[in-house]
Protein backbone atom coordinates (compact mmCIF):
# COMPACT_ATOMS: atom_id res chain seq x y z
CA UNK A 1 0.00 0.00 0.00
CA UNK A 2 2.82 2.47 0.78
CA UNK A 3 4.68 1.65 -2.38
CA UNK A 4 1.11 1.99 -4.64
CA UNK A 5 1.08 5.85 -2.63
CA UNK A 6 4.81 6.71 -3.30
CA UNK A 7 4.22 5.70 -6.73
CA UNK A 8 0.99 7.98 -7.31
CA UNK A 9 2.82 10.90 -5.31
CA UNK A 10 5.72 10.65 -7.59
CA UNK A 11 3.58 10.46 -10.67
CA UNK A 12 1.77 13.53 -8.95
CA UNK A 13 4.75 15.44 -8.77
CA UNK A 14 6.07 14.92 -12.77
CA UNK A 15 2.53 15.80 -13.89
CA UNK A 16 2.72 19.20 -12.04
CA UNK A 17 5.50 20.59 -13.66
CA UNK A 18 4.06 19.01 -16.93
CA UNK A 19 0.68 20.72 -16.53
CA UNK A 20 2.40 23.96 -15.66
CA UNK A 21 5.06 24.23 -18.65
CA UNK A 22 1.70 23.19 -21.11
CA UNK A 23 -0.24 25.89 -19.23
CA UNK A 24 2.75 28.45 -19.96
CA UNK A 25 3.13 27.40 -23.23
CA UNK A 26 -0.80 27.86 -24.24
CA UNK A 27 -0.91 31.54 -22.61
CA UNK A 28 2.68 32.27 -24.67
CA UNK A 29 0.70 31.13 -28.16
CA UNK A 30 -2.44 33.02 -26.80
CA UNK A 31 -0.47 36.07 -25.99
CA UNK A 32 1.43 35.81 -29.53
CA UNK A 33 -1.79 35.07 -31.18
CA UNK A 34 -3.25 38.38 -29.82
CA UNK A 35 0.04 40.41 -30.60
CA UNK A 36 -0.56 39.12 -34.31
CA UNK A 37 -4.37 40.33 -34.17
CA UNK A 38 -3.47 43.68 -32.62
CA UNK A 39 -0.77 44.05 -35.27
CA UNK A 40 -3.28 43.07 -38.10
CA UNK A 41 -5.91 45.57 -36.78
CA UNK A 42 -3.20 48.67 -36.29
CA UNK A 43 -2.06 47.62 -40.41
CA UNK A 44 -5.72 47.40 -41.79
CA UNK A 45 -6.23 51.06 -39.90
CA UNK A 46 -3.26 52.19 -41.54
CA UNK A 47 -4.11 51.34 -44.92
CA UNK A 48 -7.53 52.12 -44.30
CA UNK A 49 -6.83 55.91 -43.40
CA UNK A 50 -8.70 58.55 -41.72
CA UNK A 51 -6.28 59.23 -39.11
CA UNK A 52 -7.29 61.81 -36.16
CA UNK A 53 -4.11 63.39 -36.48
CA UNK A 54 -5.10 64.71 -40.14
CA UNK A 55 -7.06 67.62 -37.92
CA UNK A 56 -3.86 68.28 -36.24
CA UNK A 57 -2.21 68.07 -39.42
CA UNK A 58 -4.61 70.78 -41.07
CA UNK A 59 -4.23 73.18 -37.60
CA UNK A 60 -0.16 73.28 -37.76
CA UNK A 61 -0.68 73.93 -41.03
CA UNK A 62 -2.46 77.25 -40.79
CA UNK A 63 -0.37 77.92 -37.62
CA UNK A 64 2.67 77.79 -39.64
CA UNK A 65 1.68 80.70 -41.89
CA UNK A 66 -0.21 82.55 -38.90
CA UNK A 67 1.36 85.70 -37.69
CA UNK A 68 1.58 85.58 -33.76
CA UNK A 69 3.95 86.55 -31.29
CA UNK A 70 5.10 89.53 -30.42
CA UNK A 71 7.24 90.34 -34.09
CA UNK A 72 3.60 89.27 -35.40
CA UNK A 73 5.23 86.83 -37.74
CA UNK A 74 4.90 83.67 -39.32
CA UNK A 75 7.15 80.34 -39.80
CA UNK A 76 6.76 80.58 -42.78
CA UNK A 77 11.19 81.55 -43.03
CA UNK A 78 11.90 79.36 -40.50
CA UNK A 79 14.55 77.27 -41.48
CA UNK A 80 14.11 73.39 -41.26
CA UNK A 81 17.75 72.46 -42.96
CA UNK A 82 16.42 72.59 -46.52
CA UNK A 83 16.28 76.29 -46.46
CA UNK A 84 14.44 79.16 -45.24
CA UNK A 85 10.52 78.11 -45.63
CA UNK A 86 11.24 74.82 -47.29
CA UNK A 87 8.84 71.60 -45.40
CA UNK A 88 8.61 69.22 -48.06
CA UNK A 89 11.07 66.13 -47.53
CA UNK A 90 12.52 68.55 -44.22
CA UNK A 91 11.43 66.09 -41.47
CA UNK A 92 13.00 63.06 -42.87
CA UNK A 93 16.91 64.79 -42.51
CA UNK A 94 15.87 65.23 -38.77
CA UNK A 95 17.79 65.09 -36.18
CA UNK A 96 20.80 67.28 -38.43
CA UNK A 97 23.29 70.00 -37.15
CA UNK A 98 22.50 73.98 -37.69
CA UNK A 99 25.19 76.19 -37.69
CA UNK A 100 23.09 79.37 -36.18
CA UNK A 101 22.73 77.35 -32.87
CA UNK A 102 25.91 75.19 -32.84
CA UNK A 103 23.60 72.35 -31.74
CA UNK A 104 22.28 69.20 -33.73
CA UNK A 105 18.28 69.50 -33.39
CA UNK A 106 15.27 68.01 -33.91
CA UNK A 107 12.07 69.13 -35.15
CA UNK A 108 10.52 70.48 -32.38
CA UNK A 109 14.06 72.00 -30.93
CA UNK A 110 14.46 73.47 -34.38
CA UNK A 111 10.61 74.85 -34.01
CA UNK A 112 11.58 76.75 -30.53
CA UNK A 113 14.24 78.23 -32.48
CA UNK A 114 12.42 79.50 -35.00
CA UNK A 115 9.66 80.57 -32.38
CA UNK A 116 11.80 82.49 -30.77
CA UNK A 117 14.37 83.98 -33.67
CA UNK A 118 11.25 84.62 -36.06
CA UNK A 119 8.03 85.54 -34.02
CA UNK A 120 9.56 86.79 -30.96
CA UNK A 121 8.89 84.10 -28.01
CA UNK A 122 10.80 83.72 -25.03
CA UNK A 123 12.41 80.14 -25.16
CA UNK A 124 9.54 79.50 -22.10
CA UNK A 125 7.12 80.75 -24.26
CA UNK A 126 7.99 78.71 -27.22
CA UNK A 127 7.96 75.37 -25.47
CA UNK A 128 4.78 75.83 -22.48
CA UNK A 129 3.09 72.49 -22.44
CA UNK A 130 4.70 71.40 -25.47
CA UNK A 131 2.52 67.88 -24.22
CA UNK A 132 -1.04 67.36 -24.48
CA UNK A 133 -2.77 65.82 -21.52
CA UNK A 134 -3.74 62.05 -22.30
CA UNK A 135 -7.23 62.53 -24.30
CA UNK A 136 -6.90 66.33 -24.15
CA UNK A 137 -6.22 68.90 -26.97
CA UNK A 138 -2.62 68.83 -28.96
CA UNK A 139 -0.48 71.66 -28.33
CA UNK A 140 0.25 74.43 -30.72
CA UNK A 141 3.89 72.85 -31.49
CA UNK A 142 2.28 69.40 -31.87
CA UNK A 143 0.07 70.55 -34.04
CA UNK A 144 3.21 72.32 -36.13
CA UNK A 145 5.22 69.59 -35.70
CA UNK A 146 2.46 67.26 -37.26
CA UNK A 147 2.30 69.17 -40.03
CA UNK A 148 5.61 69.43 -40.70
CA UNK A 149 6.39 65.74 -40.28
CA UNK A 150 3.72 65.29 -42.87
CA UNK A 151 5.22 67.04 -45.53
CA UNK A 152 7.93 64.19 -45.05
CA UNK A 153 5.34 60.96 -45.42
CA UNK A 154 6.52 58.76 -48.34
CA UNK A 155 9.57 60.20 -48.21
CA UNK A 156 13.14 58.35 -47.12
CA UNK A 157 14.65 58.58 -43.61
CA UNK A 158 17.88 60.55 -44.55
CA UNK A 159 19.31 61.04 -41.07
CA UNK A 160 22.64 63.44 -42.24
CA UNK A 161 26.27 62.09 -40.70
CA UNK A 162 28.22 64.41 -42.49
CA UNK A 163 28.94 66.51 -39.42
CA UNK A 164 31.23 66.04 -36.09
CA UNK A 165 28.40 67.26 -33.79
CA UNK A 166 26.26 64.98 -36.12
CA UNK A 167 28.55 61.46 -35.35
CA UNK A 168 28.66 62.87 -31.71
CA UNK A 169 25.34 63.35 -31.24
CA UNK A 170 24.81 59.02 -32.45
CA UNK A 171 27.46 57.85 -30.65
CA UNK A 172 25.84 59.78 -27.30
CA UNK A 173 22.40 58.64 -28.02
CA UNK A 174 23.99 54.88 -28.65
CA UNK A 175 25.36 55.37 -24.81
CA UNK A 176 22.22 56.39 -23.66
CA UNK A 177 20.84 53.65 -25.26
CA UNK A 178 22.65 50.65 -23.33
CA UNK A 179 23.00 53.12 -20.28
CA UNK A 180 21.68 51.40 -17.12
CA UNK A 181 19.81 53.43 -14.44
CA UNK A 182 17.24 54.09 -11.69
CA UNK A 183 15.58 51.94 -9.21
CA UNK A 184 15.61 48.40 -11.75
CA UNK A 185 18.47 49.12 -13.48
CA UNK A 186 16.75 49.89 -16.30
CA UNK A 187 17.93 50.66 -20.22
CA UNK A 188 16.06 51.25 -23.50
CA UNK A 189 18.38 48.07 -24.97
CA UNK A 190 16.63 46.09 -21.82
CA UNK A 191 13.33 45.65 -24.55
CA UNK A 192 14.64 46.93 -27.58
CA UNK A 193 18.22 45.34 -28.33
CA UNK A 194 16.43 41.92 -29.23
CA UNK A 195 14.21 40.68 -32.14
CA UNK A 196 10.94 38.56 -31.84
CA UNK A 197 10.79 40.49 -27.87
CA UNK A 198 7.28 41.30 -26.88
CA UNK A 199 5.97 42.87 -23.67
CA UNK A 200 2.36 41.54 -22.83
CA UNK A 201 0.49 41.77 -26.37
CA UNK A 202 3.15 44.63 -27.73
CA UNK A 203 6.14 43.97 -29.84
CA UNK A 204 9.61 45.13 -29.31
CA UNK A 205 11.35 46.20 -32.23
CA UNK A 206 14.99 45.94 -32.28
CA UNK A 207 16.21 49.46 -32.67
CA UNK A 208 19.56 48.66 -32.86
CA UNK A 209 19.63 47.85 -36.13
CA UNK A 210 17.16 48.16 -39.82
CA UNK A 211 14.48 47.04 -37.50
CA UNK A 212 13.79 50.37 -35.66
CA UNK A 213 12.33 51.88 -38.72
CA UNK A 214 9.27 49.37 -37.35
CA UNK A 215 9.40 52.19 -35.18
CA UNK A 216 10.78 55.07 -35.79
CA UNK A 217 9.26 55.69 -39.39
CA UNK A 218 5.78 55.82 -38.33
CA UNK A 219 6.38 58.68 -36.10
CA UNK A 220 4.22 61.26 -35.02
CA UNK A 221 1.65 59.03 -34.59
CA UNK A 222 -2.33 58.60 -33.36
CA UNK A 223 -1.90 56.48 -30.15
CA UNK A 224 -5.22 54.47 -29.87
CA UNK A 225 -4.93 54.38 -25.83
CA UNK A 226 -4.09 58.35 -25.80
CA UNK A 227 -6.44 60.04 -27.75
CA UNK A 228 -4.09 62.53 -28.99
CA UNK A 229 -1.63 62.54 -31.62
CA UNK A 230 2.09 62.70 -30.24
CA UNK A 231 5.36 62.94 -31.13
CA UNK A 232 8.97 60.99 -30.73
CA UNK A 233 9.88 63.72 -27.99
CA UNK A 234 6.46 62.79 -25.94
CA UNK A 235 7.62 58.73 -27.26
CA UNK A 236 11.00 59.39 -25.11
CA UNK A 237 9.64 60.55 -22.49
CA UNK A 238 7.07 57.82 -21.98
CA UNK A 239 9.99 55.34 -22.45
CA UNK A 240 11.51 57.19 -19.23
CA UNK A 241 8.89 57.12 -17.17
CA UNK A 242 8.26 53.20 -18.32
CA UNK A 243 12.09 52.89 -17.23
CA UNK A 244 11.16 55.04 -13.92
CA UNK A 245 13.72 57.01 -14.58
CA UNK A 246 13.85 60.96 -14.14
CA UNK A 247 11.79 63.05 -16.96
CA UNK A 248 13.84 64.20 -19.29
CA UNK A 249 13.50 67.97 -20.15
CA UNK A 250 11.79 68.71 -23.33
CA UNK A 251 13.98 69.33 -26.27
CA UNK A 252 16.85 67.88 -24.11
CA UNK A 253 20.45 66.54 -25.70
CA UNK A 254 19.92 63.66 -24.60
CA UNK A 255 16.19 62.76 -25.92
CA UNK A 256 17.79 63.94 -29.18
CA UNK A 257 20.45 61.71 -29.24
CA UNK A 258 18.78 59.05 -28.50
CA UNK A 259 15.99 59.90 -31.35
CA UNK A 260 19.23 60.48 -33.62
CA UNK A 261 20.21 57.06 -32.82
CA UNK A 262 17.12 55.67 -33.91
CA UNK A 263 17.00 57.65 -37.09
CA UNK A 264 20.37 57.04 -38.71
CA UNK A 265 19.52 53.24 -37.64
CA UNK A 266 16.47 53.51 -39.77
CA UNK A 267 17.96 55.38 -42.28
CA UNK A 268 16.60 54.15 -46.13
CA UNK A 269 13.25 53.37 -44.35
CA UNK A 270 9.99 55.16 -45.81
CA UNK A 271 8.25 56.96 -43.81
CA UNK A 272 4.65 56.58 -42.63
CA UNK A 273 3.24 59.43 -40.47
CA UNK A 274 0.62 59.76 -39.20
CA UNK A 275 0.44 56.35 -38.66
CA UNK A 276 -1.81 54.88 -35.77
CA UNK A 277 -0.38 52.83 -32.49
CA UNK A 278 -1.98 51.28 -29.78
Amino acid sequence: MRSRLKKIAALAGLSLPAMMLIGACAATAQAGSVTQEGNAYLKLMNEMGGNPADFNIDDGKKLWSEKRGPKNASLEQCNLGLGPGVVKGAYAQLPRYFADTGKVQDLESRLVTCMESLQGFSAKEADKEPFAKEGGNASPLENIAMYVAHESDGMKVAIPQNDAMEKLSYENGKKLFFYRAGPFSFSCAACHSESGKRIKISALPNLTNKEAAVSYATWPAYPNSQGVARTLEWRMLACARQQRWPAPKFTSSAVIDLITYMGVNSNGATLHTPSFKR
